[in-house]
């Protein structure tokens, strides 16, 4: 018997819930892309760590910058109660997503986490944006079309 399999495979039940839990807390790199490019996305993606210059000379492409200290119920009401936030940082060793969701939950907000973050979005080979290229991406929400 090999390591793997020493201990037993959950029931597919138990598995199937479990990665069904995973699925609707994070995303990855490639679906937010394939969700960028398909252009309209229903999520509001968040660069959530960093300065404003660091966020300006690279962010992913559609990102506000909006540092964790910025997520507050009154910054928050910019957006519509159902509004879905996808947070990213850095990468696997910056926690700053985690914290910006923890947030973002405890203000009744629904949030998924973008594993990876910058380090994942470069690893995937995906383009980066830069405000010289983009102009301002100040973390406000777009303006309504009424």
């Amino acid at each position: 018997m090999s390591i793997v399999s020493a201990i037993p495979a959950s029931p597919p039940e138990i598995t199937r819930d479990h990665f069904r839990r995973r699925l609707a807390l994070e995303t990855d790199c490639a679906d937010v892309a394939s969700a960028l490019r398909a252009g309209a996305p229903d999520f509001v993606l968040l660069h959530v760590v960093g300065s404003a210059d660091t966020f300006a000379r690279r962010h992913i492409p559609g990102a506000l910058h909006l540092p964790l200290s910025s997520i507050t119920a009154e910054r928050m009401g910019a957006w519509p109660a159902d509004t879905l936030f996808v947070v990213y940082c850095t990468g696997p060793h910056c926690n700053g997503a985690d914290r910006a969701a923890l947030r973002l939950a405890e203000l009744g907000r629904p949030v998924k986490l973008m594993l990876g973050g910058l380090a994942g979005w470069a690893d995937e080979g995906l383009a980066f944006a830069s405000l010289d290229a983009v102009g301002d991406a100040s973390g406000s929400p777009p303006e309504s079309e009424d």
